[in-house]
């Protein structure tokens, strides 16, 4: 006799025919689903398998950042504070059951609120990976440009920068000024003195005592050199480095046209802290949890002393996550607070 027919005796002497007959078709329509079950998994490990280098790395990250979003949700509705660890396994928990179910969770009819994404030149190590990663999300955000070094030896304003801005400009980006030595506020000196120490140029490191005059020169330096490198001027925004402001820099550089641009803080990336004090899985939790509508944030294009950069790990998992929360993404030109800096009566030219 053979397996199926002692299967079937066995059965048979147990139960009803009628309960045999429905045990058979439960069996038959579990297999089914196996089989189905099976199929799905073996197609999503080919899809898997077809992803490769950068676009296996973002579709990890998008996985991450919704993850990651779901988990900072959840924390923050139980009005709790998880250790890193605890949101770190929240996340890795939630991202292996599969972020596909979430997926559209994505697609939204109207946006929940708005984000602005601000990035500082710096070593500029990140810069191409920053600059793919908002074209893929078809996002636009903020520059803000000073003269400074690269790890290719020049510097961000230099001519071999040139098609890089180009680039951001037609795809529409906000570009403004971050004074063009990298000058770091200290304080307002005597005689109407604004004594800053520039980070770059013939003064790096030095004190110097500059004029309103002057200072809103820096300002325009970066402007000057832009329109060389690209044809186009910068808008009339500016962010002092650091983001250091005193009230003499503030009044000369809306003198000559340009609006000061700080974050929120909760927009503080955290990019230039030490990465053993302040994980990058530490800082994205804090950003998905507390970024809220109308915030402005902040990174930079490379950081020369973070030995595990912020911009890799985190930058599309934080798109992502807030994404996920049902967060757009715009320019400064569109930001209530900056709106009249940009209208064509108030342009400098």
């Amino acid at each position: 006799m053979n397996a199926a027919a002692a299967l079937t005796l066995l059965a048979l002497a147990a139960t009803p025919a009628a309960q045999a007959a429905d045990s058979a078709t439960t069996a038959h329509a579990t297999n089914s689903d196996a089989r189905e079950l099976n199929d799905a998994a073996r197609a999503a490990n080919v899809h898997a398998r077809g992803l490769n280098g950068p676009a296996r790395r973002a579709a990890e990250a998008k996985a991450a950042g919704i993850a990651a979003a779901a988990a900072a949700a959840t924390a923050a509705s139980a009005a709790t504070t998880a250790p890193a660890a605890s949101a770190v396994a929240m996340a890795s928990a939630a991202a292996g059951a599969g972020a596909k179910p979430q997926a559209a969770v994505l697609r939204h009819s109207a946006c929940k609120g708005t984000i602005y994404l601000t990035f500082d030149t710096g070593s500029q190590s990140q810069a191409a990976l920053i600059a793919d990663t908002l074209n893929r999300h078809q996002i636009k955000a903020t520059f803000f440009l000073a003269n400074e070094k690269t790890i290719n030896g020049d510097y961000s304003l230099d001519p071999s920068w040139s098609a890089y801005w180009k680039a951001r400009v037609a795809e529409g980006h906000a570009i403004g000024s971050h004074t063009f030595d990298h000058d770091v506020l200290v304080k307002d000196g005597a005689g109407g003195a604004i004594q800053v120490k520039p980070g770059f140029g013939a003064h790096a490191g030095q004190l110097q005592s500059l004029t309103p005059a002057q200072y809103c020169e820096e300002i325009k330096r970066v402007d000057q050199r832009f329109v060389e490198l690209t044809g186009k001027h910068l808008d009339p925004i500016w962010r002092a480095p650091a983001g250091r402001t005193t009230p003499r820099s503030l009044a000369a550089a809306q003198a000559c046209g340009y609006a000061h641009v700080g974050w929120a803080p909760a927009g503080f990336s955290g990019d230039e802290l030490s990465s053993k004090a302040y994980p990058n899985a530490v800082l994205l939790q804090k950003s998905l949890r507390d970024l809220r509508d109308g915030d402005i944030f902040v990174a930079h294009m490379g950081i020369w002393s973070r030995k595990d950069a912020w911009a890799p790990a985190n930058l599309e998992p934080l798109i992502s996550g807030l994404e996920q929360k049902g967060y757009c993404f715009a320019t400064l030109r569109e930001h209530p607070d900056y709106l009249s800096q940009f209208k064509p009566s108030l342009k400098h030219p």
